[in-house]
């Protein structure tokens, strides 16, 4: 885990593309939201692993999401049952539960279906700001940050020393 945020932070001042990171803070977002045990999951993930962007942000971003989603279910139960309960879309979901190994997917739990409706939803309006982000960091503060008194005696701690070393090491 130490490696992916030492590559987290070299990929945000990189001359990387801003979009890569953008769309790893979303699909991370995604995944961390939705729960772990069913193959909606697994299936979204290894997608993500083939698609171009910054995988450490990817993982990282997952994980930290995964921590913070138990906040979220009760919201994301309300939000899958109403999805699930439309009249209009009743006989979908029911020809979708038909097909084999589609099940396994769980896309009929509420909280599965409200998390990902929720994820979707505001995926566009979290790349906007993640893109934003990862560029006024590169132009402005970043270099007011390792300027500051404050990293200075950051750099000091023996944890951040060791970060320092490995990203030292990846160059």
């Amino acid at each position: 885990m130490l490696k992916q945020l030492v590559k987290l932070l070299k990929a945000l001042n990189s001359n990387r593309n801003p979009s890569e990171i953008a769309h790893a803070c979303c699909m991370g977002i995604m995944l961390g939201f939705m729960p772990k045990d069913n193959a909606l999951w697994f299936i979204l993930f290894v997608f993500f692993l083939f698609v171009r962007v910054n995988k450490p942000c990817y993982l990282v971003i997952t994980a930290l999401m995964s921590l913070l989603a138990w906040h979220l279910d009760p919201l994301f139960d309300d939000i899958g049952y109403k999805i699930l309960t439309i009249q209009q879309l009743g006989g979908f979901f029911g020809t979708i539960l038909e097909i084999p190994f589609v099940g396994f997917t769980k896309f009929n739990n509420s909280i599965v279906m409200g998390s990902l409706a929720v994820s979707l939803v505001l995926y566009i309006p979290i790349f906007v700001c993640m893109r934003m982000l990862v560029l006024l960091w590169r132009k402005k503060l970043a270099p007011n940050f390792a300027d500051s008194a404050v990293m200075k005696t950051m750099s000091k701690l023996p944890i951040l020393k060791k970060i320092i070393d490995l990203a030292a090491e990846n160059l």
